[in-house]
């Protein structure tokens, strides 16, 4: 057994939004993604894999092909790896998204940022 806090891993900055790692397992990897007022997170794919989404504080947009969802705490979202993704945090407050990918499609989702 592994056990870890968020908390730990809430770490912001003013720059641009931050990701950090959790686990990194075979094929599996789990993060945050912290965003402060105004950051955003760029349109993306994830390539033969599967996103799962929890929203830990805060809300903001979610854009998923295009379409515009607002989410909040306590929410959860599954995104397919074809579909384009994309969040901007639209609130007041500080966002920590907890992101699950089944599948790790390149190295370069699975390092801290």
């Amino acid at each position: 057994m592994e056990k870890n806090s968020v908390k730990a891993y809430q770490e912001f900055s003013e720059e641009r939004f931050t990701k950090r790692v959790i686990y990194k397992k075979g094929e599996t990897t789990a993060f945050v993604l912290n965003f402060m007022p105004g950051q955003q997170l760029p349109v993306h794919k994830h390539p033969g894999t599967e996103l799962y989404l929890y929203v830990v504080t805060g809300s903001g947009t979610l854009i998923i092909d295009g379409q515009e969802t607002v989410i909040s705490e306590a929410d959860l979202v599954h995104v397919g790896g074809e579909e384009e993704f994309a969040f901007n945090h639209t609130g007041t407050e500080p966002v920590t998204l907890y992101v699950v990918l089944s599948k790790v499609p390149s190295e370069e989702y699975a390092k801290n940022i």
